[in-house]
């Protein structure tokens, strides 16, 4: 199981409420937090948000929610992925910026560029994919995420896009007519896969009032979210389970000294168990939350002027004389000689 900013809720308070729902009630009957209502950083387990949709739209009897969700969100719950993806030189830039980075928003999301499934010449297909192979994808949410997603390339283009047809691999759940009203094409249902179908001529497309600084700091704070801060050239990690605690306790690091149970909590598992998973991939959670602290810790020291308490802090020390024994550890040097030489992590 992975994890998901809840900025992917956006709106989901706001349109259950006006059909008359309980946005809270069904929040918790889903195991969501609460308070992923009205934030978008708090990291929630993605088949609780995947619940939480289908719930909602089979209790208030909107087949069409995802939908209605995604068309009251635009690009700015990705955060600085969307800053990154609006100071793109192009479309095609701007794809292919989303698919390197969207991990940070959502691991288990990939989009990706891939030939038109129908072969016909001047057209390609963004293909969406959430579920791992062989699992069916939970269809209120690839409704809300294909739904955004088609939202966002008309916000950056800034009106149509040539778009030819919507792939889904389900039967409809709302009517036909519904979804092409949304989509402004034809849909077809019971696809391999979503996919959204456009010209291939889309890319080469420049975008307009881009910021080239704007665009190279969020690439920089993308850059260092990778799942593997030592290894900068390859997205992969062969422990995947470790690979998704990292990235939670990364996350979670920003703004709490998180534990064992708190990240367990997310993957919706007892501390033992994500304890004997870590371990059948060569892993610790103590080791993973080493590794953590190992990272923020110079990131704050060698990139701030920020006094060393409030780094030790920041990485979840109470004092400074637990950091500078960390370092003297990490690096064999002081925190105040890491931050003076910039000593590599």
């Amino acid at each position: 199981m992975s994890v998901i900013r809840s900025a992917g809720l956006r709106g989901f308070r706001a349109e259950v409420e006006s059909l008359g729902g309980d946005a809270e009630d069904l929040a918790a009957r889903a195991g969501l937090p609460v308070a992923a209502l009205d934030a978008d950083d708090v990291l929630v387990p993605d088949t609780a948000m995947a619940g939480v949709l289908e719930l909602a739209a089979a209790e208030l009897g909107r087949p069409d929610l995802g939908l209605r969700v995604a068309a009251r969100q635009d690009l700015s719950l990705l955060g600085p992925l969307a800053l990154a993806i609006e100071n793109s030189p192009t479309v095609a830039d701007a794809l292919e910026c989303t698919s390197r980075y969207l991990f940070v928003h959502a691991p288990a999301m990939r989009i990706s560029a891939e030939p038109d499934p129908d072969g016909v010449p001047g057209v390609e297909a963004l293909r969406y994919d959430v579920a791992p192979p062989g699992v069916a994808p939970p269809r209120q949410g690839t409704d809300l995420s294909l739904g955004s997603l088609h939202r966002s390339i008309r916000a950056l283009v800034g009106g149509t896009y040539g778009l030819r047809s919507v792939d889904l691999p389900y039967s409809p759940l709302a009517p036909v007519a519904v979804y092409e009203e949304f989509f402004g094409v034809r849909v077809r249902f019971g696809r391999p896969a979503a996919r959204l179908r456009l010209p291939s001529s889309l890319g080469s497309l420049p975008l307009t009032g881009r910021d080239e600084t704007v665009r190279r700091l969020a690439l920089d704070f993308l850059s260092r979210q990778r799942p593997a801060d030592d290894q900068p050239d390859d997205d992969t990690d062969d422990r995947p389970f470790t690979h998704q605690v990292r990235g939670a306790v990364r996350q979670l690091l920003d703004s709490s000294a998180p534990d064992v149970v708190s990240v367990a909590r997310l993957f919706g598992l007892h501390p033992r168990t994500l304890q004997r998973r870590l371990a059948a991939e060569g892993s610790t959670f103590a080791e993973v939350l080493d590794e953590a602290r190992r990272a923020a810790a110079h990131r704050l020291l060698v990139g701030t002027d920020l006094p060393l308490a409030q780094v030790a802090r920041s990485v979840g020390f109470a004092e400074q004389a637990v950091l500078t024994r960390a370092c003297r550890r990490w690096f064999d040097q002081t925190p105040t000689r890491v931050r003076a030489g910039g000593q590599g992590a």
